[in-house]
């Protein structure tokens, strides 16, 4: 798998095998034909080298979703909220809320009453992670936004990070990325309050699943992430496995093998100053468990 740096946006970028000579067969199909019959694809080939498509010529501002998933953050969501509009003006925000008994959703129906610009989904129980984000994700797709970024409800993910991530998708430089990942493990990136044990694990989690999945990023298992949605479309969101945090990896794993373009951006995470941590060892065994499981999927035919 290819790597290359991108300065001036400061992030590293990862493009699958394929890519390449896609590229070289999509350019000279261009390059061959400038009738009409060919229009569709001379948009395909612009976009690709990181120009404008022309189905956008129209000037319509792109749409983004930014989803958070909760259960016990009414701490928490009012001052987020805030500051993801504040760092991300265009946005529009979808808090996933699984019935938290602290009135989160509430607190979420109440305010989208008056903003139309925040949605809530309610759910019936604690369902896992990974399942809230992909029915943020399915949510993205059914409305027709172009972009859904994912972030943690108790400013691990600091808002103030939004406008690099949004940025990243699509560079000045090159061609558009499918998926930016907040990355704590490229240069310029940490993390805060941390003991040895996590920072450990965190690692060994990482260097496990790049290895068995073959995925190139860093931080594969960070969920601080902006999506494109065109590429999540290609994807079969019904087969995703991990209901917990094991979704990282095996959505990671599906958008590689989807064809997807990554990058990385630096994050300072933070670890939570309020509210309680949801993972358990029993969800870390079990993430252990599938990504091993997909890892033996890819030494076999599709």
């Amino acid at each position: 798998m290819d790597s290359s740096g991108c300065a001036c946006c400061n992030v590293v970028c990862f493009q699958g095998l394929g890519r390449q000579s896609f590229l070289i067969s999509a350019c000279l199909e261009f390059h061959s034909s400038l009738d009409e019959k060919h229009h569709s694809l001379r948009q395909s080939s612009i976009r690709l080298f990181g120009i404008k498509a022309l189905a956008n010529s129209e000037n319509q501002p792109e749409r983004l979703l930014v989803t958070v998933a909760t259960y016990n953050e009414r701490e928490n969501l009012p001052t987020l909220v805030e500051e993801i509009f504040r760092y991300a003006p265009q946005a529009e925000i979808l808090v996933i809320d699984d019935n938290s008994p602290d009135g989160t959703g509430d607190w979420c129906d109440e305010q989208a009453e008056s903003n139309p610009k925040l949605h809530c989904l309610h759910r019936e129980g604690k369902l896992g992670l990974g399942t809230a984000i992909v029915a943020g994700m399915q949510y993205a797709l059914e409305h027709n936004y172009d972009y859904v970024l994912n972030m943690d409800a108790d400013f691990s993910h600091h808002p103030r990070h939004l406008p690099a991530l949004i940025e990243g998708m699509n560079p000045a430089d090159g061609p558009p990325r499918d998926v930016m990942i907040g990355s704590r493990y490229i240069p310029g990136g940490k993390i805060e309050g941390w003991g040895f044990k996590r920072h450990f694990m965190s690692k060994a989690i990482n260097l496990y699943s790049r290895w068995l999945l073959w995925l190139s990023p860093k931080d594969c298992s960070g969920s601080y992430r902006c999506y494109r949605t065109e590429l999540l479309r290609k994807i079969d969101l019904g087969k995703i496995r991990s209901r917990g945090y094991s979704f990282q990896e095996e959505i990671l794993w599906r958008c590689r093998r989807a064809g997807a373009l990554m990058a990385e951006t630096p994050i300072t995470f933070a670890d939570r100053e309020r509210g309680v941590s949801k993972i358990d060892n029993s969800e870390a065994f079990s993430a252990l468990r599938i990504i091993f499981s997909l890892g033996l999927r890819n030494l076999m035919p599709r």
